[in-house]
């Protein structure tokens, strides 16, 4: 850091001298680690511009109509424009899909019947799918209540697919095969892209009509491809975090075939009507904004992720994945050992936020969590990861996930103010 930046930090913020030192000694440490990661962002920034350009967006396609919302051109070129970046026949991007839960559960219940089963091949799900599966929870339209089966395939020990145990779980009622790219709250590095390529080709010798889903959410943007460019089906994600790049209000993705996501999209509305209706409420431009600055956002986001890894290492911390591994979600694990650690951690966030600053935040029962979870985040847009944010399960042994910045200067202050946090609790001695 230069000397005037040291010094603002310091009369501003109140930061130390040795927290300072630590971070901008982690940060030389690891800058030789950027170059690829600037050379991933502006592929993908030149594909996105390269899909922007085929479809001829202009400024007609940023209005929209009322009612049924019959013949929204900017609808049907968001559209477009989506499943050209993913290589796919076919996308639905909505305002109305609430959360990246939504759009997976629309991957999930649009595709699937009563009869047919479901393999989740990365072990446990993200929590809040634990309801939509009916893995908890009764009587809620899960996908237990329609008579869809459900089987699970952990990870091998060292967080890999674990191919022999799939092939054995994949039986004659097996429809869909599917994984989580991203790390969840489990304590694993992100499934890669070439990982994923293997996974599909597997599932596809055993028997080709299995169709292939990932949950693609925080890992859009970390690599040249994405999991529908090396043979995934169908895949899932939320607009406030990756593909929406801290502009975006709300929504969601699907996107992959075509005939699957014709039938996705009867479930998002209803038969017959499918993706023919629904409103924008004028958020087309937002989308596609966010959708153009989202590869510089992500590599910002995974450059915070990194330097988190390498501060946390040298303090003697657990992290996952560490600094110099390969990257295929924007989160970064910390394993902080007490209930005490994550709130200064997650309060030191807090405190590096635009908005909220002077808040604390403190654990609290969520819907569709388990166990009562803490988060931070001081965002323009509720709720929206790829901002910076941290949050946790509170459970042993109280890992802290780490996740976003709109700049890399920003996911950085985040790292600093929390490291900062934890200093002036006694929690760590520099």
């Amino acid at each position: 850091m230069q000397t005037n930046t040291f010094q603002l930090l310091k009369e501003q913020f109140h930061i130390s001298d040795a927290v300072l030192e630590l971070v901008d000694q982690s940060e030389r440490e690891v800058s030789p680690l950027f170059d690829r990661l600037d050379d991933v962002m502006a592929f993908n920034q030149y594909k996105i511009l390269s899909a922007f350009q085929a479809n001829k967006i202009t400024d007609r396609h940023f209005s929209w109509n009322t009612g049924y919302g019959y013949d929204d051109m900017g609808r049907e070129a968001l559209d477009q424009v989506f499943a050209d970046v993913f290589h796919t026949e076919a996308a639905l991007v909505r305002p109305i899909i609430v959360n990246g839960t939504h759009a997976l559960t629309l991957a999930i219940v649009g595709v699937l019947r009563p009869g047919e089963e479901l393999i989740y091949s990365s072990g446990a799900p993200y929590d809040t799918l634990e309801e939509v599966i009916g893995i908890r929870g009764e009587g809620k339209g899960s996908l237990k209540d329609y008579g869809i089966s459900y089987k699970q395939v952990e990870l091998t020990a060292d967080g890999k697919i674990d191919f022999e145990a799939l092939r054995a779980a994949i039986g004659p009622a097996t429809k869909m095969v599917s994984l989580q790219r991203a790390t969840g709250y489990d304590w694993r590095k992100a499934i890669t892209i070439e990982e994923i390529a293997e996974w599909a080709a597997f599932v596809k010798e055993i028997d080709p009509n299995i169709i292939t889903m990932v949950d693609n959410c925080y890992g859009e943007f970390l690599h040249v491809k994405e999991p529908t460019d090396v043979g995934v089906d169908i895949m899932a994600g939320s607009l406030i975090k990756n593909p929406g790049g801290g502009i975006a209000l709300t929504g969601g993705y699907v996107a992959g075939r075509k005939d699957l996501i014709e039938n996705v999209s009867y479930r998002m509305t209803s038969p017959a009507i499918g993706g023919e209706c629904g409103l924008q409420f004028g958020q087309t431009r937002t989308m596609l904004q966010g959708l153009f600055i989202a590869p510089k956002t992500v590599n910002g986001a995974v450059k915070g992720a990194i330097l988190c890894a390498k501060v946390f290492e040298k303090l003697g911390y657990d992290v996952c994945p560490m600094a110099e591994d390969t990257r295929s979600d924007i989160i970064q694990a910390v394993r902080l050992g007490s209930p005490e650690a994550v709130e200064a951690f997650c309060k030191g966030i807090q405190a590096a936020a635009p908005i909220d600053s002077n808040i604390t935040p403190v654990p609290c029962e969520t819907p569709g969590y388990e166990d009562p979870v803490i988060m931070a985040a001081g965002a323009f847009i509720q709720g929206s990861s790829i901002e910076l944010s941290a949050d946790a399960p509170m459970r042993a042994p109280y890992n802290v996930y780490f996740q976003g910045g709109l700049t890399y200067e920003h996911s950085k202050f985040g790292v600093i103010r929390a490291l900062q946090e934890l200093v002036d609790e006694g929690l760590v001695e520099l």
